[in-house]
């Protein structure tokens, strides 16, 4: 299972499919030259990969590099949704097709929404919703890699933002007890 990286209280948070071969032998996600790309754009607006958040909407790695199934979407759903409430992103960007897709709750294509934001609720949370072109696949498709460019580029504004007016509804969960760690425990985190 890959869970994530980054900081855990990041304002920006980027989410992608599912973990690639190279994400599932090193346990973090957007690795390769796809996550060279994302490391160099988020040079360009002043950030680091350590500052920001970097998850998947899958945490495991689906055979042969297949799309996931909806039946895998629903499995990691509310590991997603807890990543979110933990770290409370202002703006959270899907990277590429399916993650878009699977965030916004539509069959709309990333190429009509990407570089447009959007205030909306993902679980019991409201972000400013930012789809981005995946970096593997601009890395692929000639004008792709300056498309993403532009588009990261507009990150710095929306998070100048601040964060949009949460759900009235929601009920802050509360917080558990620590419990001291018994011996042979093994405490598995979100990050």
């Amino acid at each position: 299972m890959v869970f994530g990286t980054g900081a855990p209280d990041a304002a920006l948070m980027f989410v992608g499919e599912a973990p690639g071969l190279a994400e599932d032998r090193d346990g973090d996600p957007l690795a390769g030259a796809a996550g060279e790309l994302l490391d160099e754009l988020l040079a360009g607006i002043g950030l680091t990969r350590a500052a920001v958040a970097v998850v998947n909407v899958i945490r495991c790695r689906p055979p042969d590099n297949r799309t996931p199934l909806v039946v895998e979407l629903n499995s990691c759903q509310e590991h997603l949704h807890a990543q979110l409430e933990l770290v409370q992103p202002v703006v959270l960007c899907p990277l590429g097709d399916f993650a878009t897709r699977a965030l916004r709750g539509s069959t709309t294509r990333i190429t009509r929404v990407r570089g447009t934001a959007e205030v909306r609720t993902v679980g019991a949370r409201a972000v400013r919703l930012y789809p981005l072109l995946h970096p593997a696949a601009a890395l692929y498709w000639p004008e792709g890699v300056e498309l993403l460019r532009a588009d990261v580029a507009r990150i710095p504004d929306l998070l100048a933002q601040g964060p949009p007016p949460q759900p009235e509804d929601i009920v802050a969960p509360e917080v558990p007890a620590v419990a001291e760690p018994v011996a042979g425990d093994v405490q598995l985190g979100l990050f």
